[in-house]
This record gives structure tokens, C-alpha cells and sequence, in this order.
């Protein structure tokens, strides 16, 4: 628990979305933008997901009030998915209506592959009529190829990942050099999707994303890099003096367990990566 503990003070941006405004300012200050989200995933209840609806909507209210460069991530488990999809859907809609008053921008995450298709249905049918929604895709999945291909097709903002959840072999890639070779495949697709988003603290990756980047003519702000709160803030700052667009991604809320404990649970090389990254 103590070191779960210490996690949570380094990793998530505080308990409430002012005390996690004032981390956006400071990253703001070196222009590096974020992307807030509230920690929590799998409801029980609808009482529940209606509270994580209404607290997204204070979230999009707050960032406005504050003129933060933010934009917000959100999983669909959270708004009631594994209760009841068109749950999720009312409440995804509602928060996806709030960011358009403020012209801001909504990304869905996506979670363990139970609901990679259940997450990416429901994302396509919102995504007609509300262009500032983006999802996420992990390339670890076999699948991902065929889903890059198609956002391309749709012309959906992507953000690419590793990918953090324990999955069986005959969906996921099971060594880390594989999954690398196709994270660098992926990215080499992306660039033709609006405002790539490249997720990872891997420099051979990033390095590799960039490349992809240049080769089909991207403008340094056309697409992003995008990294987790406490983790490698250095290299932030390097990125972003560099002229690249970078983007922290910064939990915060009083649900920091599950949500830790849960990752590194799945898998021990999460553990060990933050470990190796913590005393940068």
C-alpha cells in the first residue's frame, strides 16, 4: 500500500479538478499541453456513471473558465459501458455536447480487449456527428492493423499505444520486440489520419514516429507526442523546446488504487517500467 501510495503522489495530478488545473497551468507555462482525466473504469451502478457524466462536465467547464490548452480523456466503462451501451451512449453524447460549447476536444480510451469493439462501435456511431471526439488503438493487438486502416478511412484522431492490459496470445503480440515492430508499422500508417497522436516513452519509438512524421510532410504541430504525468518530465521538456507538439496525459481523482493496482496486477513490466523511470 505505502509504495501504491507514492505512486499515486508522483503519477495522478491531485484529488479534484482545480487541484489538477493548477498541474495543467504549470505544464501550460512550458508549452506543453494535457489531457485530464478522471480516474475510474467499470461502474456498478448508473447512479455512478451519471456521477463520472456530470463530473466531465464540470471538467470541460473548469478548463474553460481556466483558458487551460486541455483537452480531456475518459473510458467508456466509466459512463456505464458494462451496464448498458446505450447508457454509455447518453452519457458520452452529453459530455461530447459540452466540450463542442467550449471547442474542445474529447478522446475516448480504450480499455481491456473485452470492449475493444463494444468502445470502437459505439465511438463510430457518435463520431459522424461529433468530429471532436478521437479514440485510442494499442499495438499490442493483432487487430489494430485492420483498425488503423479503418479511422484512416474515416478520418478519425487517433492516439497510438503500447498497451497496458494482460491479453492472450492469440490477440496480442507476446514479446516486446514484436509489439514494437508494429507500433513503428502503425505510426507509418497514422500519419495519414488528422493530428496523429504517438503515445509512448520509448525514444526509439518516438524517434521512429517522428521520421514517419517527416517523411509524409507533417508539420511539427500536425501531430503529437503524448506521455504520462510523472513520468520522464525532462524529456517533456526537451520535445516541446525541440518544437514538438507534447501532450501529458494527467489522471487525478481519489480512485488512484484500483486503477494502479489493477495494471500492475496484469502485468509486472508496467511495475518495472515506472520503477526504471522514476528517478529521471
Amino acid at each position: 500500500m505505502k509504495a501504491l501510495t507514492f505512486l499515486a503522489r508522483r503519477f495522478v495530478a491531485g484529488d479534484t479538478v482545480d487541484q489538477a488545473l493548477k498541474a495543467v497551468r504549470a505544464l501550460n507555462a512550458d508549452r506543453i499541453k494535457a489531457t485530464l482525466d478522471n480516474l475510474g473504469e467499470e461502474c456498478q451502478s448508473r447512479a455512478q456513471a451519471q456521477a463520472a457524466r456530470d463530473e466531465y462536465l464540470l471538467m470541460l467547464r473548469r478548463i474553460a473558465d481556466a483558458g487551460a490548452d486541455c483537452n480531456v480523456s475518459l473510458k467508456l466503462t466509466q459512463l456505464g459501458l458494462n451496464i448498458d451501451a446505450s447508457l454509455a451512449k447518453d452519457n458520452l453524447l452529453a459530455v461530447l455536447e459540452e466540450a463542442a460549447k467550449h471547442g474542445n476536444f474529447v478522446r475516448i480510451d480504450m480499455e481491456g480487449s473485452p470492449y475493444t469493439q463494444k468502445t470502437l462501435d459505439l465511438f463510430y456511431d457518435v463520431f459522424s456527428k461529433h468530429p471532436n471526439v478521437g479514440i485510442v488503438l494499442q499495438a499490442y493487438l493483432k487487430r489494430s492493423e485492420a483498425d488503423v486502416a479503418e479511422a484512416v478511412k474515416r478520418g478519425a484522431r487517433v492516439r497510438l499505444c503500447k498497451g497496458a492490459y494482460k491479453e492472450p496470445e492469440d490477440i496480442a503480440f507476446p514479446a516486446k520486440a514484436q509489439v514494437n515492430e508494429n507500433y513503428d508499422k502503425l505510426a507509418r500508417l497514422l500519419v495519414k489520419a488528422p493530428i496523429p497522436a504517438f503515445a509512448t516513452h520509448d525514444d526509439v519509438r518516438i524517434a521512429a514516429a517522428v521520421r514517419a512524421a517527416d517523411e509524409a510532410g507533417l508539420a511539427k504541430d500536425a501531430y503529437e507526442i503524448q506521455m504520462l504525468y510523472g513520468l520522464r518530465p525532462r524529456r517533456w521538456r526537451e520535445l516541446a523546446a525541440a518544437g514538438h507538439t507534447v501532450r501529458v496525459y494527467m489522471p487525478y481523482g481519489t480512485h488512484w488504487f484500483p486503477y494502479y493496482y489493477r495494471r500492475i496486477r496484469e502485468r509486472k513490466e508496467n511495475l518495472m517500467f515506472v520503477l526504471r523511470n522514476l528517478f529521471e
